[in-house]
């Protein structure tokens, strides 16, 4: 029969083991993350390259195997011209926003707070650059990535649901073409910059994600509005942009439960971009 210090003892040994199991796995996480942001912020150039050529191949093979047909190389610039936009958008994104916000830039604090849950003190921003708890790491590299993959998620989906539609085509198509691109082209470009602020510690950057959030949905309803006004738009056609719109609305809805928690709470990220600690 165990004694009644024998379980003690037991249980402050399983305490210990899981505090160090805890911290092991924070610095792992730690230490993950800190590369993935590294790779990030000085690969991005590389990524760009291959991200130029994969999207350009696939646009121009969906084209070649396309039924369509082209009259003169204007027809197929006008047909290509959509898929340009598509891989060329995140690379302003990136190249507006890596200019406004190079690396080491001390940005000011905004005059106005949104964030007014819970109780802080406010840190100078040289104090909060020394905190360990300072950058894009941990769960912070995950949400970062995120939204990087937001753009090839997006730009593939289009791709690969939409037929090829040339000047020839019925009016709706064209329509529906134009208004799908321009949803992923404006989206390509703000989630790059999010990217770029998060990957900088800029404090805008919370601001800027649920401005793209908020821009994202308007999209998606915006083009549900031309879908139930365009003229002649097959049932089939209406009922299968739906279902592409209503994912949509479900992923930015649930990314925004999942991380605005974290964007309100978290330690890092109020020490990154709010330069405060909790008083």
């Amino acid at each position: 029969m165990v004694s009644l210090d024998e379980a003690h003892e037991r249980l402050q040994l399983v305490t210990f083991r899981t505090a160090e199991l805890s911290r092991d796995v924070s610095q792992w996480l730690h230490r993950r993350g800190q590369r993935l942001v590294s790779f990030l912020d000085m690969g991005m150039e590389t990524v760009i390259v291959g991200w130029i050529g994969l999207t350009v191949l696939l646009a121009l093979a969906k084209i070649a195997n396309a039924n369509a047909c082209f009259s003169s190389s204007c027809d197929v610039l006008i047909t290509l011209l959509p898929y340009l936009l598509i891989a060329f958008a995140p690379i302003a994104g990136y190249r507006v926003a890596t200019g406004a916000f190079p690396r080491g830039l001390l940005a000011g604090q905004p005059d106005v707070r949104f964030c007014l849950y819970g109780t802080w003190k406010r840190l100078n921003p040289v104090a909060a650059r020394q905190s360990m708890a300072f950058g894009p790491a941990g769960l912070m590299a995950s949400l970062i990535l995120g939204i990087l993959l937001n753009v090839p998620f997006r730009s593939f989906e289009l791709l690969l649901s939409l037929p090829v539609i040339g000047p020839g085509d019925a009016g709706w198509a064209r329509g529906l073409m134009a208004v799908m691109t321009l949803d992923v082209v404006v989206m390509n470009f703000f989630y790059m910059v999010c990217f770029v602020m998060a990957l900088r510690s800029v404090p805008l950057f919370p601001r800027m994600l649920l401005f793209a959030w908020g821009i994202d949905l308007s999209m998606q309803f915006a083009i549900a509005h031309y879908a139930a006004t365009a003229q002649a738009m097959p049932p089939a056609v209406a009922h299968a942009l739906q279902v592409v719109l209503l994912g949509n609305i479900k992923k930015v809805l649930i990314s925004a439960v999942v991380w605005l928690p974290y964007l309100i709470l978290s330690e890092r990220v109020n020490i990154t971009f709010r330069q405060r600690v909790r008083a």
